[in-house]
C-alpha cells in the first residue's frame, strides 16, 4: 500500500464504494471525524487486512463505528457519575430528585479520559492483542470505571454489583464518592476517587501526577506492549521523564506507548501546553529529548487508535533499522500529543469549571444547572439497542485473547530466584559488602529476571562496587569500563525517577541505594506503590512482584562531615508509619545480620523493605545463628549481667549498637544488672493495626522472651527521633516513668561520628545518665566527674570519646 495519506478526493470515492466506511466517516454524537483522523483510518483498515489482522476493511470501520458509540455513551456515564443519583435508560430527561444533594468528581479530566481509553480498547479489539494501559491522573478513573462497565470489563466483585443493567449502572452512581464505609471503617464500594484494585487492568493508582512519566518506559519487558496515558500539566513539570529515551532499550524493554492527554488547563490555570506556542515548544524540546512526537486530535476514538497503531509501527521499524545497524541508541520513542480541550463533550470543556463540577450549580436544587445537564447529556445518549449491538461487536473481539482486566502487567507474577549462597564473615567490614556480593550472584543466578538498580548518589561512595563493576551504568556513550550501552543501573541526580526505574520492573529484581537524608525524595512514589500493593491484598488479588530493598546508607550517624542537609532520618520514621506487612524497616548492624535478611526480603511478593546501615566498616557482631535468629524474630539479646532489678537496655542501629555496649560495660563494672537487646526490625514488636498487619509481627512469646514485663526500667537508644520512636514502640515502653529513649534530636551540623552522638545527647555517657535517672541514683556512681560534667552541658564533650 502506498504509504502516503489519501487525497478528499480518495476518501470521498472509498466512501462511495464503502458504505460502512461513509457511516462511521459521518460522526456520531459528539465525535467529528477530521480529515486527518480519516486519512488515517483508511491506511489503517487497509494494513489490518494486509496484517491479516482483519478479514476486511469494512470490519475495522464496523468495529470502529462500535468504538465511537461505546466512547459516546462513556461521555453521557461520566457526567451522570459525577451529578446523577440514576439514568434514564430511555434517555429522558432527568428531574431533580434524579441528582445528587452533593456532586463530586474530576469531571473534566475523565471525559478527555474516555475517547483515549475507548481508542486503547478499540486497538486492542482490531489487532487481536491486548495491550496493558496505565494512567498517570488517576483521578481520572471515572472514565475507565465508565467504559470498562459498558465493556464488561469489571472484576468478580465489581460485576456482581454494577454489571446486572439498570440496577447495577445506579449503584455504581450511587457508590461513586458516597463514601459508604464498612463496619472496619474501610470503604465498603468497590469504586474508589483513583484508579484502585478494583479497577479493571489498574497497575497503578496514579494519585501523584509526574511519577506514570517516570515508570512507564521501565514497566514492559521484551514482548510486552503498555499504553500509558500522562498529563500535560505533569509533562510540563516532571524533567525525568525527557530521559526515557536514554534508558530505553529493545533487547529488555516492551514496548511503551506514552499519550499526552494534551488539554491546556491545570485544575485552575491554563498550562504553557494550553497555547500554541507552549505545544510547538513542546515537541521540539521532545525531539531534542530523543523522543519522535506525533501530535492528533484528541476528542476522536479513532484518532487515538491510528495514532497508537502508528506508534508501534514506527518503534518496530526502528528497532528493525538498529538491528541493521542503521541506528544506534538513543532511538527517537514514539510519543502522542491528543490535542483536546479540558471536560470535551460537556458543558464548561476549556473552562477551569470543566475539572470538577463544569456546572455553574447544583441541578438538585438549581433549576438552570438542571437544564443545562440534561440539554447538554442528551447529545452524548446512545439507545440501549445500538449499545448493546456495539458491546457484542466488541466482545466478539475478545474470544481467543486476554481481557483488558487480565494484561500481562496487571497479573505480573515472575518465577521465584534461586538464591545464592550466603558468605557469612567474622571479621570487620562495610555491612553494604552483604548487599554487593549477593546482590551480584542474585543476578547471575537469575538471568531471566530483568536486573534494575537505581542510583541517585556514587555506587562506589555506598560501597556497591561489585554491582557497578558486573551491572553498569546504563549509558549512550561509554566511557569507562563502570558504562555500557546495556547496562543495568540507572543513575539520575533525581531519587523519584531512580526509585521509579524500580518500582516499575515489577518482573525482575531490584535495588536501590541512596544517602539516607536523600531517600526523603523518593517517598510519595515509594508509598504510591505501597499502597496500591496492599489494596491488591485486601481484595484477595494480592501483587505477585518480587520484594527488594531500598538501602539508606551514608546515613546520618555517619554522614556529620557533610552539614545538616545530609542528617536526616525521615525516611525510615515515615515507612515505619506505612503498613509493617507492606514494607519492613531494618538496621542490620553488621555484615552478618544485612546478609541473613536478604533472602527473605527478595522472596517476598508485593512488598518492600527499607534497611538502614552504614556503609563504613563495622565490627562484626552476630555470627551466622545470631543473624540468622536476629532476621526471624527481629531483635536478640547480645549480653546481659543478672542480678536484681536488670535495666533492659535497647539498641536500635548500628553505631547505636556500639555505644549501647559501651554503656553496658560500665553498669558491669558498677554492678548494675542489665540485658542488652538489639532491635533490628522495629515494626515486629509494635501494636497492628489491622488483621494483615499481626501477620508481620514477631511470633507469639517472642516480644515476652526478648523484652519481659518484669524488667520495667528501659533505655532506648534509637537510630531514628526519640518521639517517633517512643510512639511506634509504646508497647515496648508502656510506662514512661520508667523508660527514657533517646536517638536524632535534629541537632547536627559539620561533626564527626562521635560529635552527632553529643549533639543529639546520644552517646553512651547519655545512656548512662538515663540509667541514673531511672535507678534514682547520682551520674557520677556510673560517670566521672568530668563525663558526668559533659553531659550536663557544662565540661569538655571530647572527655566522652
Amino acid at each position: 500500500m502506498n504509504q502516503l495519506l489519501p487525497s478528499l478526493g480518495e476518501l470521498d470515492r472509498h466512501a462511495e464504494a464503502q458504505p460502512e466506511f461513509a457511516c462511521w466517516r459521518a460522526g456520531y454524537g459528539p465525535f467529528k471525524h477530521a480529515l486527518e483522523t480519516q486519512a488515517a483510518v483508511f491506511r489503517l483498515a487497509h494494513q489490518l487486512v494486509q496484517a491479516g489482522l482483519q478479514p476486511d476493511v469494512a470490519s475495522v470501520y464496523r468495529l470502529l463505528q462500535a468504538i465511537d458509540r461505546i466512547g459516546s455513551a462513556g461521555l453521557w456515564l461520566v457526567v451522570h457519575m459525577t451529578y446523577a443519583r440514576r439514568i434514564r435508560l430511555d434517555g429522558a430527561a432527568l428531574t431533580a430528585e434524579d441528582f445528587k444533594p452533593s456532586p463530586e468528581g474530576h469531571t473534566g479530566g475523565s471525559l478527555n479520559m474516555v475517547p483515549a481509553y475507548a481508542g486503547y480498547l478499540g486497538l486492542n479489539a482490531l489487532t487481536g492483542s491486548t495491550r496493558a494501559w496505565m494512567m498517570g491522573q488517576g483521578h481520572c478513573v471515572a472514565a475507565i470505571e465508565a467504559l470498562n462497565l459498558l465493556t464488561d470489563n469489571l472484576h468478580p466483585e465489581q460485576a456482581q454489583v454494577y454489571g446486572n443493567g439498570e440496577a447495577g449502572i445506579n449503584r455504581l452512581l450511587e457508590d461513586f464518592y458516597g463514601y459508604a464505609q464498612g463496619a472496619d471503617g474501610s470503604p465498603s464500594a468497590p469504586l474508589g476517587s483513583h484508579v484502585n484494585a478494583h479497577t479493571g487492568g489498574g497497575i497503578a493508582e496514579g494519585g501523584y501526577l509526574g511519577f506514570a512519566e517516570l515508570q512507564y518506559a521501565h514497566l514492559p519487558l521484551a514482548g510486552e506492549t503498555l499504553v500509558a496515558f500522562l498529563s500535560d500539566g505533569a509533562a510540563e513539570e516532571q524533567r525525568g521523564s525527557d530521559w526515557i529515551p536514554r534508558w530505553w532499550r529493545a533487547e529488555d524493554c516492551g514496548v511503551a506507548l506514552p499519550i499526552m492527554i494534551a488539554n491546556g488547563r491545570r485544575i485552575e490555570q491554563r498550562t504553557q501546553l494550553g497555547t500554541h506556542e507552549g505545544l510547538e515548544g513542546f515537541r521540539q524540546h521532545l525531539s531534542r529529548c530523543g523522543f519522535d512526537p506525533l501530535t492528533f486530535d484528541g476528542r476522536d476514538p479513532a484518532a487515538f487508535v491510528c495514532t497508537l497503531w502508528e506508534m508501534e509501527q514506527r518503534l518496530a521499524r526502528r528497532m528493525e533499522e538498529k538491528s541493521r545497524g542503521l541506528l544506534r541508541y538513543p532511538l527517537p520513542i514514539p510519543y502522542g500529543i491528543a490535542e483536546t480541550e479540558k471536560g470535551f463533550g460537556f458543558y464548561g470543556a476549556g473552562s477551569n469549571a470543566a475539572h470538577n463540577l463544569p456546572l455553574p450549580g447544583n441541578p438538585h436544587v438549581d433549576d438552570r444547572s438542571r437544564e443545562l445537564f440534561n440539554s447538554h447529556a442528551a447529545p452524548l445518549f446512545v439507545p440501549w439497542k445500538e449499545l448493546d449491538a456495539a458491546r457484542d461487536l466488541l466482545a466478539q473481539s475478545r474470544h481467543g485473547r486476554t481481557a483488558e482486566r487480565d494484561n500481562a502487567l496487571a497479573l505480573r507474577r515472575p518465577a521465584a530466584p534461586v538464591m545464592p549462597p550466603l558468605n557469612y564473615r567474622n571479621q570487620a567490614c562495610s555491612p553494604m559488602r552483604a548487599v554487593d556480593d549477593f546482590f551480584v550472584e542474585l543476578t547471575r543466578a537469575n538471568p531471566l529476571l530483568r536486573p534494575r538498580v537505581g542510583n541517585p548518589d556514587e555506587l562506589a561512595s555506598n560501597r556497591l562496587g561489585g554491582v557497578l563493576k558486573a551491572l553498569k551504568h546504563r549509558v549512550v556513550d561509554p566511557e569507562s569500563e563502570f558504562e555500557a550501552v546495556d547496562g543495568k543501573i540507572i543513575t539520575a541526580l533525581n531519587e523519584e525517577a531512580v526509585v521509579s526505574a524500580c518500582l516499575a520492573n515489577q518482573g525482575g529484581l531490584n535495588l536501590v541505594a541512596s544517602y539516607e537524608a536523600f531517600c526523603v525524595k523518593m517517598l510519595g512514589a515509594v508509598r504510591q506503590s505501597l499502597i496500591f500493593s496492599r489494596q491488591q491484598k485486601e481484595v484477595e488479588r494480592p501483587a505477585g512482584w518480587l520484594g527488594w530493598p531500598i538501602i539508606a546508607t551514608s546515613h546520618t550517624w555517619e554522614n556529620g562531615k557533610n552539614q545538616q542537609s545530609h542528617q536526616d532520618t525521615t525516611f525510615c520514621e515515615a515507612l515505619l508509619g506505612e503498613m509493617s506487612d507492606m514494607v519492613r524497616v531494618l538496621f542490620p548492624a553488621d555484615h552478618n545480620s544485612a546478609l541473613a535478611l536478604l533472602p527473605s526480603i527478595y522472596q517476598a511478593r508485593g512488598a518492600l523493605a527499607c534497611l538502614v546501615m552504614p556503609k563504613r566498616e563495622r565490627p562484626a557482631v552476630f555470627n551466622q545463628e545470631q543473624a540468622e535468629q536476629l532476621a526471624q524474630d527481629g531483635a536478640i539479646i547480645v549480653d546481659e549481667q543478672s542480678g536484681s532489678d536488670p535495666i533492659l537496655l535497647i539498641a536500635n542501629g548500628s553505631y547505636q549498637l556500639t555505644e549501647m555496649q559501651r554503656a553496658a560495660g560500665r553498669l558491669s563494672e558498677a554492678g548494675v544488672a542489665y540485658r542488652l537487646i538489639y532491635l533490628q526490625e522495629p515494626g515486629r514488636f509494635r501494636a497492628p493495626r489491622d488483621r494483615w498487619e499481626i501477620e508481620a509481627l514477631a511470633a507469639d512469646g517472642t516480644a515476652e522472651r526478648l523484652f519481659p514485663e518484669k524488667m520495667e526500667m528501659r533505655v532506648l537508644l534509637s537510630h531514628m527521633r526519640p518521639e517517633v520512636a517512643r510512639g511506634h514502640l509504646w508497647p515496648l515502653l508502656p510506662d514512661v516513668r520508667r523508660n527514657s529513649v533517646l536517638g536524632y534530636r535534629n541537632r547536627g551540623g559539620t561533626l564527626d561520628e562521635a560529635g552527632m552522638q553529643f549533639a543529639n545527647r546520644a552517646s553512651w555517657a547519655n545512656v548512662l545518665a538515663a540509667c541514673a535517672r531511672l535507678l534514682d541514683v547520682p551520674r557520677t556512681s556510673l560517670l566521672k566527674p568530668d563525663e558526668a560534667a559533659a553531659v550536663a552541658g557544662k565540661g569538655d564533650p571530647r572527655v566522652l570519646r
